[in-house]
């Protein structure tokens, strides 16, 4: 396989382009109440409001929208606990295109129904987001689909870069951006950007310790495995992706790691405080930024609340534990 080439700021400007007649810009939200907890001015960049509620589409329509003839004839396949695919179930209507979704069995039903609505035809299989991700390599290599990896795809990671370049065109003296993790392709996104505008800009990484593997593999500066066992789904990957973990390697510069239960309490507390539904990989900022706040004081931080596909059931769980 041909290496992989890592996007370029060039190419994040080239995806807003291509994006902007699909998708409108997220909303960019100051929270004094948040403020006030952290320590530091806050900012939530609202991802939470993109169609699929999800940071993901971004990517998903810049990919697509640049398929091949062939590729479009062949039909796409992907693997997701629910955001990618989604993300890619909205491009391939938007056109034309087939899609088939892998997702594990016990995958957020909410997501689940989102994708089919939008046309794809979803199989449910296997325990965990690894298990579904083998399942689509087979069946690609089976018959031909054209495989959209969710984090190894140059295209994916520059359209997502856009949240950034949102965020720092409306705020551009932030001075730490916080983004949830699962396979990486955000917070290289965010890098690409953030470091091609200032340098002196922190990028910080947030996972959670129940899903660990692209924090050891950054740490490490190697592939590293981990249990996969967040019930954030958002975050929940038990393998590293090459191309987020080059990136993240050479430009992020912290990475967190925070537990299911601080995700829980950022999430009622995001879900109070900015009136919106986020779900646990959504609010994984918020909760690296109470667990960093010493750090932050004073500073002007913006958080990426990746997404809010919360399910009613999760809601109900999530108030019960809190």
């Amino acid at each position: 396989m041909h290496e992989l080439l890592e996007p370029t700021f060039t190419d994040v400007l080239d995806a807003a382009r291509q994006i902007r007649g699909y998708l409108q810009p997220t909303p960019l939200r100051h929270y004094p109440a948040l403020g006030r907890l952290v320590g530091a001015e806050i900012h939530v960049k609202h991802e939470n409001y993109n169609p699929t509620g999800a940071f993901k589409v971004r990517g998903g329509i810049n990919l697509v929208s640049r398929l091949t003839s062939d590729e479009r004839g062949r039909g796409v396949i992907a693997a997701s606990t629910g955001n990618h695919g989604q993300s890619v179930a909205y491009a391939a209507r938007l056109f034309g295109v087939s899609a088939i979704i892998c997702a594990p069995e016990n995958s957020n039903p909410i997501k689940v129904e989102s994708m089919q609505d939008l046309g794809a035809e979803v199989i449910l299989m296997g325990e965990r987001y690894d298990d579904a991700r083998l399942n689509a390599a087979r069946l690609a290599k089976e018959h031909g689909y054209r495989y959209i990896h969710s984090g190894d795809e140059p295209l994916l990671i520059a359209g997502v870069g856009t949240h950034t370049l949102e965020l720092l065109l409306e705020q551009p003296h932030t001075e730490v951006v916080i983004v949830p993790v699962g396979g990486g392709s955000g917070a290289a996104g965010a890098c690409v950007v953030a470091k091609a505008v200032n340098p002196r800009i922190e990028v910080v990484g947030v996972q959670s310790e129940q899903a660990p593997a692209a924090y050891l593999s950054w740490k490490n500066r190697e592939p590293r495995e981990a249990p996969n066992r967040t019930r954030a789904e958002g975050l929940a990957t038990g393998a590293p992706f090459e191309l987020p973990q080059r990136i993240l390697r050479r430009l992020l510069d912290d990475f967190v790691l925070v537990t299911d239960e601080e995700i829980d309490g950022a999430t009622a507390l995001m879900i109070e405080t900015t009136r919106t539904l986020v779900e646990g990989a959504g609010a994984a900022s918020l909760a690296a930024a109470l667990k960093l706040r010493e750090r932050l004081k004073g500073r002007n931080v913006a958080l990426i609340c990746s997404g809010g596909n919360i399910s009613p059931a999760q809601l109900t769980q999530l108030f019960q534990r809190a």
